[in-house]
């Protein structure tokens, strides 16, 4: 039987993991910005140390300050302005998935805030395209690209953002994202971009009950087509809730677990950014315990000081989650990856199956046997 006491950090980082909710600016390397830096003769950054500069990234999440944790984007985005820059952080990224124990994951980016060197949109997608490409034939890993649009732009950019995503999407691009602030800027403003995504039969995602309530999500789902949403801390607001029960639901958070809807949790970035006091208090939890599709993410992997093998320790600890547990949470990540069926299954039965297979072989869990595997019936 499964134990937290037998899932150590090795083991951990060992297990085949997803990840559906990564920024690609967000999970820049300290060192890395302080090449391109000086490289590009950006001469902004607080300090040009390594751990210094780490430690600078992180201060909005320790203060539990969203402005200050979004501060860091400035100096991320600012070094990110050349194809080889983008090229450069797009493949050390798939590196340090790897590295991590990653199997697939989906990067997502604006491409509007890497165009101020002069670049086009195009050839931001494009840079980061080979540096994935690249990162993918050296380490193995699969993975897929949403583009953001921006609550605070115009509705005309996020259009045109959508479009590009559809362009692209036989290259690698498998979703478009509506990312930023939430209060003041409803995701029904994009309307027009979301029904393009829905008549090109597309995979939408949309931050939304991160720093707003519940109305946030239900406008991104029921106004928007969301097939996925992003954070989705407030959907507890929709439940009547006592001594850790869910005593009745509302509609909305009926319909989310109804309709398998896919939630992006990311705990310690909640944590950093405000959205919840403590993990203590997040509601993944609740929202495991009763059966929401809830994945791990890690958000900003720079800003927070964090990998997704953290997460799972983090989650483990925190909700006394067992190896089952974690196997059934990267289950729904890959089942609510914007991939095609087929390549799922080949990630869930040639990849995350096995893996788990033989951590429970090495803990003397199970014997060795094959997985049952869907692909082998006529």
């Amino acid at each position: 039987m499964d134990r937290t006491h037998t899932l150590t950090d090795d083991l951990l980082r060992s297990l085949p993991k997803v990840l559906l909710h990564d920024h690609l600016d967000g999970g820049v390397r300290p060192q890395t910005v302080i090449d391109l830096a000086r490289e590009s003769g950006y001469g902004e950054l607080p300090t040009t140390d390594p751990g210094e500069l780490s430690t600078w990234f992180q201060r909005g999440a320790q203060r539990g300050s969203l402005p200050l944790f979004l501060e860091g984007f400035k100096h991320t985005c600012g070094v990110m302005q050349t194809e080889e820059a983008l090229e450069r952080v797009a493949y050390e990224t798939v590196e340090d998935m790897h590295q991590d124990g990653v199997v697939y994951f989906e990067t997502r980016f604006a491409p509007i805030f890497h165009t101020s060197g002069g670049l086009h949109w195009e050839q931001v997608v494009q840079a980061v395209i080979r540096g994935l490409e690249r990162g993918e034939k050296e380490f193995g890993v699969r993975w897929g690209i949403l583009l953001c649009a921006m609550r605070h732009m115009n509705p005309t950019v996020s259009q045109e953002v959508a479009e590009l995503a559809v362009d692209f999407r036989e290259r690698g691009v498998v979703g478009f994202d509506l990312a930023g602030e939430e209060g003041g800027y409803p995701p029904k403003k994009h309307i027009d971009a979301f029904h393009y995504i829905q008549r090109e039969n597309f995979n939408i995602t949309v931050h939304a009950g991160e720093a707003f309530g519940k109305e946030s999500i239900w406008q991104a789902i029921q106004w928007c087509g969301a097939h996925r949403i992003g954070h989705a801390t407030r959907l507890v607001e929709d439940m009547r809730i006592k001594d850790g029960k869910v005593l009745n639901m509302g509609a909305l958070a009926q319909y989310v677990l109804d309709k398998r809807v896919p939630l992006e949790i990311c705990l310690t970035s909640n944590v950093h950014t405000g959205a919840v006091k403590s993990l203590d208090e997040h509601p993944f939890g609740i929202l495991f315990k009763y059966r929401f599709r809830v994945t791990l993410n890690t958000d900003d992997r720079l800003m927070s000081g964090i990998t997704l093998t953290d997460e799972y320790r983090t989650a483990a600890r925190t909700f006394g989650l067992s190896l089952d547990d974690l196997e059934k949470l990267t289950l729904n990540g890959m089942k609510s990856a914007f991939l095609p069926y087929r390549e799922r299954l080949e990630v869930i039965y040639d990849r995350i199956k096995p893996g788990y297979a033989r951590v429970r072989v090495a803990l003397g869990q199970l014997p060795a046997v094959e997985p049952y595997d869907p692909r082998n019936r006529p």
